[in-house]
């Protein structure tokens, strides 16, 4: 597995790394940060596996990232978390508030970024955390942190929205989704397994040019 750098700030490593080491409360994180809650799109495991030599491994997923009318729109998923709890990585769920329209597709945004800030204060939570990963990605997957940050996420697409003057995916049915799967864990682990189920027949149904 090759070195990772070291960044003092979280910003800094997100924008410069897909895996690196951040150093917060006196703590040292390998961190690693999906571009998309889908599990088949960026090759997200290479930047997880580049991690797991290190002792306090996290990576970063975000909830919901909606490209807008003319790109996909992506939810976190249940398998997704429970294979990283496998792997003892601990999983921040994120969520983007900054977006540019595309210079090639019109009706899309691109170049989106996390709330940083919010991520700050999830690593200081987590370096004064005592138990595992398998007990802190529970936490993350609760109704109430399901909801606060599906919320915040579909309020940032808003302002996106109204600032880039794009028409996102219809953000009321994406609210309605996350307040669902946010009511109970057996709710949410079906309606990702059905998403998951239909996102493997689009694709079957699909010719590669590959």
């Amino acid at each position: 597995m090759p070195k990772l750098d070291s960044f003092d700030y979280l910003e800094e490593g997100i924008r410069g790394r897909t895996s690196f080491i951040y150093s917060c409360e006196g703590q040292n994180f390998a961190v690693s940060w999906w571009v998309s809650p889908k599990r088949t799109r960026s090759y997200p495991y290479a930047r997880v596996y580049n991690t797991l030599q290190s002792q306090k491994r996290v990576t970063i997923i975000p909830i919901l990232k909606d490209e807008g009318k003319g790109g996909d729109r992506d939810f976190l998923q249940w398998d997704t978390v429970s294979f990283m709890t496998l792997l003892q990585v601990y999983v921040i769920v994120g969520y983007y508030d900054k977006a540019d329209v595309s210079p090639r597709e019109k009706d899309k945004v691109t170049s989106q970024e996390f709330n940083y800030a919010y991520l700050e204060t999830k690593f200081k939570e987590l370096s004064s955390y005592q138990s595992d990963a398998y007990h802190w990605n529970l936490e993350q997957l609760s109704a109430s942190n399901i909801e606060k940050v599906g919320r915040k996420a579909i309020e940032s697409y808003t302002r996106i929205s109204k600032e880039l003057n794009m028409e996102m995916h219809d953000l009321g049915l994406a609210m309605k989704r996350i307040s669902d799967i946010s009511k109970n864990a057996e709710e949410f682990k079906r309606s990702s397994r059905e998403m998951s189920m239909m996102a493997q027949n689009r694709e079957l149904r699909t010719v590669q040019p590959r």
